[in-house]
């Protein structure tokens, strides 16, 4: 199987709890974040893991990663994990898979030309592909749990707040 984007063995940057709110839907939770990520937050976040900073480095852009936009989370709700994480950046929009071996974290590029807007595609992924997706990133037990009709009235609520968050400021 060809492995498309990057794999990091260091997890992703936590979602930043007041910057996030979280919408429980059986098996899962789902969390919708705005981000700003520059090079001094990842410092600050990995300050204690030396080589987990270095593997961000190396793997960066020169002069280090800036982005911005909405982040949606996807969270097993009995064991906390993020499995699956959408960041759907101005700069460069991806999504991760991430194995809860805490090994593995796989960035996958999303090409806004192939897939149109960024938030129809991952809302698009929570509707019809939640459950292969949460299987690669190594979530079985989750998947087995999914109940789309406690999902999709959910994922509405996620996609509501997610455009708002999109759109910019709010009076």
């Amino acid at each position: 199987m060809t492995v498309l984007g990057v794999v990091y063995q260091v997890q992703p940057q936590p979602p930043e709890p007041e910057h996030t709110r979280w919408f429980p839907a059986g098996a899962v939770t789902f969390g919708v974040e705005h981000r700003d990520v520059d090079p001094a937050g990842l410092a600050a976040t990995y300050a204690d893991d030396p080589a987990a900073m270095a593997e961000i480095e190396e793997k960066s852009p020169e002069g280090g990663f800036y982005d911005s936009g909405v982040s949606l989370h996807v969270n097993g709700t009995d064991d906390g994990h993020e499995y699956l994480r959408f960041d759907l950046f101005e700069g460069e929009p991806h999504y991760h898979y991430v194995r809860p071996s805490g090994d593995h974290n796989h960035v996958v590029p999303i090409d806004p030309v192939a897939h149109g807007d960024l938030l129809t595609f991952a809302v698009g992924c929570l509707r019809e592909r939640l459950e292969p997706m949460l299987r690669h990133a190594g979530g079985d037990a989750v998947a087995d749990a999914l109940d789309p009709g406690v999902q999709g009235p959910v994922i509405d609520e996620v996609e509501a707040l997610a455009r708002r968050l999109a759109a910019g400021p709010q009076p």
